[in-house]
């Protein structure tokens, strides 16, 4: 199993290859030599590859018949002239390849041996400069051959842009790609790098800057980013010097019946430690013993019906709600969504809130549609499809369609949770490791979502943020975790941020 680990060396935007393909043609509008965009990056991928293995290993170069062969081009010949033991092994005829990367196997000093699998034993590195990231369809031929060649040896990979084989877009993988211990690709990251299941063959992702200006950004535009401070650092809300706990806002949060009441406290836990001044559980009246049991700093309200918890709400100081978590499926949950939905306040719906509308989108959407006031949807892959239908492709893709569907911040759980909110600007989340999946995690993230929404941070960053900080606090604890253990947390993970910012 490889580690997957992401670099920011630039920023947080990740650029299609269709947006990489622009910033390349506008980096050469404003004077950069297109041969200079490849010769750095062919550097950074020797520079790499020298990181991972001693002068005088054997590398096996594989270039394709694009741009993306170029680079491997540059990075033999540094390679070659640092004393490492290259082959270099080219998919097609060198005569066929043209522009910058004809030109580069021209300042190649060394032989050029056709792609053959057979030869790729006792290497201690195999760069993969065969394709790059547009590349949509399967590897087929020699290059098929190759990855099999190289998986059954064990050998290393060190991928150029993207593994072989993967789509850069979406993450997708539909024939043989190579599984690469790390990967270089430049200027900015793209969206194939963090999706599944591509981003766990591309290892440890590192960004290079090859002199592409970053105000090129500005003109592409994208829209897509990865969730990391940068992200939204300038939105979250620090406790001021003057501040008190009624300017950090009041969270509630909607308790279940006697019997399911732990994952509202797990929320309501992580909305106070995520900086709500205040937070109370609004309890049904069969639970408000239970609750009593476990709460101190957390307070307590009872409320009965749909019309007990819009009176709770009139209060428009609690400002922002989080519904569903042991609520239980069916009307009675219906009604108090549609009551939570009818206040200011902001309003986070999760679990059996969002499954009780499975086939009744629009009612939902009817309850939603004059709110001024945010909603955000925090829906695992079961639920999203309960409430949305099978919507095909990518976790972005399936993201973005929800938002624009349902008018909310979407935030779509899994091992890439990706957030996007109408109108398509997403943000995938890389941090999250494999013991978070564990129960309860959810009502934790929900509670940190609403924690963020009561200090009055806007939806789209402070979903962003909490995902972020869910993922950061799981990792801090390590192996073992469970979701109690997430709150508690916090504090270290938070004491860091404030110190970078």
């Amino acid at each position: 199993m490889t580690k997957e680990t992401v670099w920011i060396e630039g920023g947080v935007d990740l650029l299609t290859p269709q947006d990489m393909a622009r910033a390349d043609a506008l980096a050469v509008e404003r004077g950069v030599s297109s041969l200079t965009l490849m010769e750095a990056a062919g550097r950074a991928v020797a520079d790499a590859a020298r990181r991972l293995v001693p002068p005088g290993s054997r590398v096996a170069v594989l270039c394709g018949p694009g741009n993306n062969g170029g680079d491997g081009f540059v990075a033999a010949r540094y390679l070659k002239r640092a004393s490492y033991d290259v082959r270099l092994f080219l998919h097609g005829e060198v005569s066929q390849l043209k522009g910058d990367a004809a030109e580069m196997a021209r300042r190649f000093d060394g032989p050029v041996r056709p792609l053959d699998p057979f030869q790729l034993e006792s290497l201690h590195l195999v760069i993969d400069a065969l394709f790059g990231a547009g590349l949509t369809r399967p590897l087929d031929g020699r290059a098929a051959e190759a990855v099999a060649a190289v998986v059954e040896a064990g050998t290393p990979v060190l991928a150029v842009d993207v593994p072989s084989g993967l789509d850069g877009e979406t993450g997708a993988v539909a024939g043989p790609v190579f599984r690469a211990v790390e990967t270089v690709t430049f200027f900015r990251a793209k969206p194939g790098h963090m999706l599944y299941p591509g981003r766990g063959y591309c290892g440890t992702v590192r960004v290079a800057d090859i002199g592409i200006p970053r105000a090129v950004l500005g003109e592409i535009g994208s829209a897509t980013f990865l969730n990391a401070p940068p992200l939204w650092r300038e939105a979250y809300r620090w406790p001021s010097a003057n501040g008190h706990k009624y300017t950090r806002g009041h969270a509630l949060v909607v308790s279940g019946p006697a019997e399911a009441t732990g994952a509202a406290r797990l929320g309501a836990r992580g909305a106070l430690r995520a900086g709500a001044g205040l937070v109370t559980v609004a309890s049904p009246l069969d639970a408000v013993g239970v609750n009593a049991m476990h709460l101190t700093a957390i307070m307590l309200r009872p409320f009965e019906a749909p019309e007990g918890l819009a009176s709770l709400l009139e209060d428009t100081r609690k400002n922002a709600v989080l519904l569903g978590p042991g609520a239980g499926l069916g009307e009675a949950t219906r009604r108090l969504v549609e009551a939570a939905l009818r206040s200011p306040a902001a309003v986070v719906l999760d679990a059996d809130a969002l499954t009780s509308f499975a086939g009744d989108l629009s009612r939902l959407k009817d309850a939603m549609a004059l709110r001024r006031a945010p909603v955000v949807l925090t829906p695992h892959d079961g639920e999203f499809e309960r409430l949305f239908g099978h919507v095909p492709g990518s976790r972005l893709v399936r993201a973005r369609h929800a938002a624009d569907e349902s008018g909310a911040i979407v935030l779509l759980k899994g091992a890439d949770t990706v957030i996007a909110e109408p109108g398509g600007r997403a943000a995938i989340t890389a941090n999250a490791p494999p013991w978070l999946a564990t129960a309860g995690a959810g009502d934790v993230l929900g509670g940190f979502v609403t924690g963020l929404l009561a200090q009055g941070m806007s939806a789209f960053e402070a979903t962003a943020a909490a995902a972020w900080l869910h993922g950061e606090a799981a990792r801090d604890f390590g192996p073992g975790l469970i979701a109690e253990d997430l709150p508690d947390r916090l504090p270290r993970v938070l004491s860091r941020l404030y110190g970078e910012a």
